[in-house]
């Protein structure tokens, strides 16, 4: 058995895969949205079944998943995510998932300035607040 670190979580998969209502559980992705991003091309390769029929994530396909979180956490559109698993399957496109990270870093960044500006008018609030009322 080995684990998977996922963004928050350490998974651990058994050498059979886990179930899909399994890898849900354990990532907190809905079992319907796994399916979105099996049938939107999300994933890296097509996930395994088992003699049933019933998928069978292994270790990669949730280190995988765990990215997928974390770019769309980050607020990374569909599209470009569909753009970096179709760019990740084919050798020689590092340059090219080099310049989509790194625009993503810069909306993520500015993202970040954003949010930290209405933070510090939330303090400036609060401050001015708790004066009033001590």
């Amino acid at each position: 058995m080995s684990e998977v670190l996922l963004p928050e979580v350490t998974v651990e998969v058994p050498p059979e895969g886990l179930s899909i209502t399994e890898v849900s559980r354990a990532t907190g992705i809905g079992v319907e949205a796994l399916r979105y991003y099996e049938r939107e091309g999300l994933l890296l390769d097509p996930t395994p079944r088992d003699a049933g029929g019933r998928r069978r994530y292994r270790e990669g396909d949730l280190a995988w998943i765990g990215g997928l979180v974390m770019l769309r956490e980050t607020g990374m559109s569909i599209a470009d995510i569909r753009l970096m698993a179709d760019l990740c399957r084919r050798e020689g496109t590092e340059r090219e998932r080099l310049e989509l990270l790194t625009r993503h870093r810069e909306r993520v960044l500015a993202e970040l300035r954003r949010t930290q500006r209405h933070l510090h008018a939330i303090e400036a609030k609060i401050t001015s607040y708790e004066a009033v009322t001590t």
